[in-house]
C-alpha cells in the first residue's frame, strides 16, 4: 500500500476514534479559527458542527477563564501544552457546565506549528457528587469529615432545642463563634438577636456598663440611658466570648443574671426582666482556674450544663483538603477571584504544619495566597515565608518523605522505567502526560 493512502487510511481511523471519545475535541489554526469539532464538544457546548467550524474558539467554548487567560494562546506560547485545568464552561442555552481542560500542538509533516488542539471534559457528574459528599460533611456554617467534629454536629440540635447554657471549649482558632451561631440558629429562640461580647476585648474599667447598661446620670458622663449587652440579647442569645477573662466581681453578677432572670443597669433602682440564652466560650481550663480560685465555681457549673470541647486542627488534619475548598469558595466570592485550588506541594506543606492558629490560620493563609496568586492555582512560593520558614526543611522542600501510597509508586515507576527504557512508554502505560510523569520521577528521585 502507498505511503499516502496509509496516511490516510490512519487519519480516517483517528477522526472515528475522535468523534467516539467522550471528551470533546476541538482544532483551532493559528487565527483562534476551529477547524475541527467532534460530537462529544457539540454536546457540551449545545454547538452544531456547523456553527462551530470556522468561528473564533472564544465564541463557541466560552469558558470562565477566556478573558483572562486563553489556554491555546498560552499553550503556542509556552511551547508546552496545559493538563486538566479546572474551567467552567456557559454553554449555547447559557448553563454552566464543569470541565477539565488539556491543550497540545499540532503540527505538520514538516513540524511546523500550524495551531492546537483543545479536550475538554465535562465534569457535571463528578461535580454534582462532590456536592453531595460535601453536604454530607456540612453542618450549619462548619464542615468536618472528622469523627469528634461529627459526633458534635450530631448532638448540636439537642442542645440547640433544650435551652440550657453552653460552654464551649477549644483552642483559639478552633471555631467556638461559628459553634455558638449554630447554636442559635437551631434554637427555639432563632428569631431573636444574637449578641456577642468579647471579654478580653473590651477594657475592665467599660465591661459592667457593656454587659449591664447605665441610665442617665449614672455617671459623670452618662447623658442618656443605655442599654447593655445583655438586655439587647432579650429573647435570644447571648455568647460570651473569652469567658475566662471575666473579673470576678462581674463574674459575681452575671451569676445572678442567669439564675434571677433579670439585671440592674448601673444607676437603676429597679431591675429588668430578661430572657436570654447564654452561651460560653474560652480557650483557657476553666476547671484549672476554677480550683486555683480565678473562677467562681458557682458560675462554672452553671454555664457548664452542655460542655463542647473543639479539638484543633492539627487533631482532625483529614478536614484540611475539605477546609481548604470551602475557604477557597469563600475568598472567590468576596475577592472576585478565580482560584481553582490548591498544588498537590501545598497540600503536602500544609498537611504537615503544625497550626498553632487552627482553623482560622487556614482560613488567613489562603486569604494570603489568594492576593500572590495571580493564575488559577495556590503554588509554594504564594504562601507566607513566615509559615515556609517554621517548617522543617524536609517539608519545606522538595525533600518531603514520602508517604507508602508514594513509595509504592515510586517502586512501579522504577520497574516500568527499567522494563521500557523511556518516559514516553511509561506515561503511556500509566495514562499520564509526560509533564506529569516527569514531575512524578523528580519528587521521587528517579532518573532514566
Amino acid at each position: 500500500m502507498a505511503e499516502s493512502k496509509i496516511k490516510e487510511k490512519f487519519s480516517e481511523i483517528c477522526c472515528k476514534v475522535i468523534e467516539s471519545v467522550t471528551e470533546g475535541v476541538i482544532a483551532v489554526d493559528l487565527d483562534n479559527r476551529i477547524r475541527f469539532f467532534n460530537q462529544a464538544a457539540e454536546k457540551i457546548t449545545g454547538f452544531s458542527r456547523e456553527e462551530a467550524l470556522q468561528s473564533y474558539c472564544f465564541d463557541i467554548l466560552r469558558t470562565n477563564i477566556c478573558q483572562g487567560l486563553c489556554v491555546l494562546e498560552e499553550t503556542l506560547r509556552r511551547k508546552q501544552g496545559i493538563v486538566n485545568m479546572p474551567a467552567i464552561i456557559i454553554n449555547k442555552d447559557g448553563k454552566e457546565v464543569p470541565v477539565n481542560i488539556s491543550t497540545s500542538l499540532l503540527y505538520d509533516d514538516a513540524e511546523k506549528v500550524i495551531g492546537g488542539i483543545e479536550t475538554f471534559r465535562d465534569l457535571s457528574v463528578e461535580e454534582a457528587l462532590r456536592k453531595e459528599i460535601k453536604k454530607s460533611y456540612t453542618f450549619q456554617h462548619m464542615v468536618s469529615k472528622n469523627v469528634e467534629m461529627q459526633k458534635i454536629f450530631s448532638i448540636l440540635p439537642d442542645i440547640a432545642e433544650s435551652g440550657v447554657p453552653v460552654l464551649i471549649e477549644g483552642e483559639s482558632g478552633t471555631g467556638k463563634e461559628l459553634v455558638a451561631r449554630a447554636i442559635h440558629d437551631l434554637s427555639p429562640v432563632r428569631q431573636g438577636p444574637f449578641v456577642e461580647i468579647n471579654c478580653a476585648a473590651i477594657p475592665e474599667t467599660l465591661l459592667e456598663s457593656e454587659f449591664f447598661g447605665y441610665v442617665k446620670g449614672a455617671f459623670t458622663d452618662a447623658k442618656n440611658d443605655k442599654h447593655g449587652r445583655i438586655f439587647m440579647a432579650d429573647g435570644g442569645t447571648l455568647f460570651l466570648d473569652e469567658i475566662g477573662e471575666l473579673p470576678q466581681p462581674l463574674q459575681a453578677k452575671l451569676l445572678r443574671v442567669i439564675e434571677d432572670k433579670e439585671l440592674t443597669p448601673l444607676g437603676a433602682v429597679k431591675p429588668i426582666k430578661v430572657n436570654v440564652r447564654f452561651v460560653a466560650a474560652t480557650n483557657r481550663d476553666l476547671s484549672k482556674m476554677m480550683e486555683a480560685g480565678t473562677f467562681r465555681k458557682d458560675l462554672y457549673f452553671r454555664l457548664n450544663v452542655a460542655k463542647i470541647e473543639l479539638p484543633p486542627l492539627k487533631k482532625r488534619r483529614e478536614d484540611i483538603p475539605l477546609l481548604i475548598e470551602n475557604f477557597i469558595e469563600k475568598l472567590n466570592l468576596l475577592r472576585k477571584k478565580n482560584i481553582a485550588g490548591v498544588s498537590s506541594e501545598v497540600v503536602s506543606i500544609l498537611m504537615r504544619y503544625a497550626f498553632p492558629g487552627n482553623v482560622r490560620e487556614l482560613e488567613n493563609i489562603l486569604e494570603f495566597a489568594s492576593i500572590l496568586c495571580k493564575g488559577r492555582i495556590i503554588e509554594k512560593e504564594h504562601l507566607p515565608r513566615e509559615l515556609l520558614e517554621s517548617l522543617p526543611n524536609n517539608v519545606a522542600g522538595e525533600e518531603m518523605p514520602l508517604s507508602p501510597i508514594e513509595e509504592a509508586e515510586a517502586k512501579i515507576l522504577r520497574r516500568l522505567l527499567e522494563r521500557y527504557g523511556n518516559r514516553t512508554r511509561v506515561a503511556k502505560e500509566i495514562g499520564v502526560s509526560r509533564t506529569t510523569l516527569w514531575r512524578k520521577l523528580k519528587r521521587y528521585g528517579i532518573e532514566d
